[in-house]
């Protein structure tokens, strides 16, 4: 039995000499050492912890929270960046869209400063046309040729108005330094002073914007 059971473990060898009188040698298998030194192995390395392996102490509740506040001020900060910056490129968009827009509108602006001293001479020469054509003078083409020249004034007054430019009519108003220029005082004769009594030359606005002011003369109290 005894050499059954030392047979699980190495191979049973008789002994020489003296040895072989009821003793018996066995030849250790590899893997009974093997399994005793990787034991003896896994205890050693199952020995005291490396002090590098163990847990960090966690933070302290108030360092936690004074991290927490100085994040929050860096989020209300970056935000309130963030705002500013998307404001400043609203107002530059919308004044961008502005220029475009007025580029739009008064890019015509001193073509039309030019056309309307046509207007002026059509007009005086119109005025003069209608004066000389009287009903005492029986010229019948000094009359069509007044009557033209009314067509022209009209046409061209339309076309004015089709493309923003419009005359002002500021007699009976008040004076406007934006709009109009003094160019004489006369008695307020049944108009109150400071109105417009006459104008000596039409003003002129593009798009709600003066770009001839009207000579104008400006009522004043008579002094007697």
């Amino acid at each position: 039995m005894a050499a059954r059971s030392l047979r699980r473990f190495g191979t049973v060898l008789p002994l020489g000499g003296a040895a072989r009188r009821g003793s018996l040698y066995f030849r250790e298998s590899p893997c009974v050492f093997s399994t005793a030194a990787q034991q003896r192995s896994t205890g050693d390395e199952c020995g005291p912890e490396d002090p590098r392996d163990e847990p960090r102490h966690p933070l302290s509740d108030c360092a936690l929270e004074h991290k927490t506040i100085k994040l929050e001020e860096q989020v209300q900060d970056l935000t309130e960046r963030y705002r500013k910056a998307l404001a400043d490129s609203e107002k530059v968009r919308r004044r961008t869209q502005k220029f475009v827009e007025d580029a739009k509108l008064f890019g015509i602006q001193s073509f039309c400063r030019d056309l309307v001293e046509v207007a002026d001479i059509l007009e005086k020469t119109a005025e003069s046309a209608a004066e000389e054509a009287e009903p005492s003078n029986p010229n019948p083409t000094l009359k069509k040729i007044c009557e033209g020249l009314s067509l022209i004034e009209a046409k061209l007054q339309s076309v004015f108005a089709k493309h923003g430019l419009q005359k002002m009519n500021p007699v009976g108003g008040k004076y406007d330094p934006y709009d109009h220029e003094i160019v004489c005082h006369v008695p307020a004769e049944g108009m109150q002073p400071g109105t417009i009594a006459l104008v000596t030359q039409d003003g002129y606005k593009l798009h709600g914007r003066t770009i001839r002011h009207a000579l104008v003369g400006v009522a004043v109290e008579s002094q007697e």
